[in-house]
């Protein structure tokens, strides 16, 4: 290892981990406020009781996450000032706008209303307390937005100027930041995304206690919810991911050209499925590909141009001075191909599942053979599958719930390291945005105390999940089935104090 970039090294990794480990939450955050949202609605629309256990089921499990999302997430703002220091003093103009905005808009409107979300549930009006989780739900959303437009601006910076004698970009139009075609293609890509992690977290626990034939009203309707959402999001994801993949083109023609392991220009460009190759002597030894589905995705058309990463690379030498402007070509590649893998093939099992629990769902069945009962998964029409089969079901749903979060995080991978070497995309180089004064010690020491702290926060989180998920959905209460028609409850109830609801 080159010690003088060790400390560099050593930064990125740390951002890296402590970044995708936060994101592990942040979809589900996102997904799961408004699928409890939604479950809520319904319960306040129809009064069936199904529905107000499945709120209080689901929303527990996105209270858990949330919590830990915030813990995580503050990791994050450290790290600028530990060992990205030049890298916030040359953007933090511009960078931290969004950023502000998050946390004075998106997350004190996030968490004022959480707040009364839950501790309202015996002080609130059911159609007040539902509005509460759906301004919860609209934060999340949000925070995102605003977090996606710094990001954004990272990979297309847009309305600013360099002051020379400063020597730090300043902010000359803000709006412009929010509403560039990158951060609205990003965040619409991100979003889906979200509620594709979402759908399949719900089918994965609902799977779960179907098997074990419990609590069968809540988790038959949760599990319905979460495969259509899945099939919606997965549909949607596929459609946001196209568009960006066209505004990536455009904009960053090398991290395109290192996703397909393209190394010269082709016409028509082919999409590669496998390639194996020799990168520094820029080459692949080894390529299965489809013909011209790459200038299609780059340009909407079979038969166009698309350039290669020793052209590319050439051209930015040309335009940014000596140097090597390719990203690690491995790792974009493969973190490309195993975000659309896992993405799509979560898609194509809550389509299998959705199909196979199509109409009437009758679960479960006990079919008498003799004098002993037989429980069997038994679909519309009454048609059983056999037990083997629906061992093989419920076990893959259950599994599905990981797939999205692996897809998700790999995305990330791809986005922020096929942007190598820029920090600030054609602006600022990851050399230079390190901390000068950060030893290569110092790092490894922050690196190891962060480590370890996510490993316990891991541990906790697992188990926090783990114990409310075998518990299920709770029993209701008559408090809860006749909740108070005016804030602050009935008058027996008004000098009673908050209580967390669960």
């Amino acid at each position: 290892m080159d010690l003088a970039l060790a400390p560099e090294t050593l930064a990125r990794w740390q951002f890296g981990i402590t970044t995708v480990y936060h994101f592990l939450f942040v979809p589900l955050t996102i997904s799961l406020a408004a699928l409890t949202a939604g479950l809520e609605t319904a319960w306040v629309r129809t009064e069936n009781p199904k529905y107000l256990k499945a709120t209080k089921f689901w929303g527990k499990l996105f209270l858990i996450n949330i919590a830990m999302g915030v813990v995580t997430g503050i990791v994050q703002e450290f790290q600028f000032g530990m060992n990205w220091s030049d890298y916030s003093r040359f953007v933090g103009d511009v960078f931290g706008a969004p950023l502000a905005f998050e946390a004075l808009i998106a997350f004190f409107f996030e968490s004022t209303f959480i707040g009364l979300w839950i501790f309202g549930w015996d002080k609130l009006p059911k159609k007040i307390h539902l509005a509460c989780i759906w301004m919860v739900s609209i934060g999340t959303v949000l925070s995102a937005y605003f977090i996606l437009a710094a990001n954004s601006w990272m990979q297309h910076p847009v309305g600013y100027r360099i002051n020379k004698e400063a020597g730090r970009a300043e902010l000359t139009d803000f709006w412009k930041v929010l509403t560039q075609d990158t951060a609205l293609t990003q965040f619409f890509h991100t979003l889906t995304a979200a509620f594709l992690v979402g759908g399949a977290f719900m089918v994965g626990i609902a799977a779960f206690h179907l098997a074990r034939k419990k609590h069968i009203p809540v988790m038959r309707t949760s599990l319905r919810l979460g495969l259509i959402t899945v099939v919606i999001a997965g549909m949607l994801t596929a459609i946001s991911g196209d568009t960006l993949g066209k505004v990536m083109y455009k904009q960053q023609p090398m991290k395109m050209a290192a996703a397909e392991a393209l190394w010269d220009g082709e016409k028509p460009a082919p999409f590669s499925v496998f390639a194996y190759g020799d990168v520094d002597k820029g080459h692949n030894s080894v390529a299965i590909e489809i013909p011209g589905l790459l200038s299609f995705l780059a340009n909407s058309d079979f038969t166009s141009y698309v350039p290669g990463i020793n052209d590319v690379n050439k051209a930015e030498q040309e335009k940014y001075g000596p140097g090597d402007y390719r990203p690690n070509i491995p790792v974009a590649y493969w973190s490309f191909r195993w975000m659309i893998g896992f993405g799509m093939a979560s898609f194509a099992l809550g389509l299998l599942g959705l199909w196979l629990t199509r109409k009437k769902f009758l679960l479960p069945a006990a079919l008498r053979t003799g004098e002993d009962e037989v429980p069997h998964l038994v679909l519309f029409r009454n048609k059983a599958l056999s037990p083997r089969f629906a061992t093989w079901y419920w076990v893959t749903a259950l599994w599905t719930m990981l797939f999205p979060l692996i897809a998700s995080s790999w995305g990330w991978i791809f986005t922020e390291t096929g942007r190598q070497p820029w920090v600030v995309y054609g602006v600022l180089r990851t050399a230079d945005a390190v901390s000068p004064g950060v030893s290569q010690i110092e790092v490894l020491i922050s690196m190891a105390v962060f480590t370890l702290l996510y490993a316990v926060l891991a541990v906790i989180e697992v188990r926090l999940m783990v114990k409310y998920v075998k518990a299920g959905p709770p029993e209701l209460t008559d408090d809860d089935l006749n909740p108070p028609t005016k804030i602050g409850g009935d008058h027996a109830d008004a000098d009673r104090p908050m209580a967390f609801s669960y």
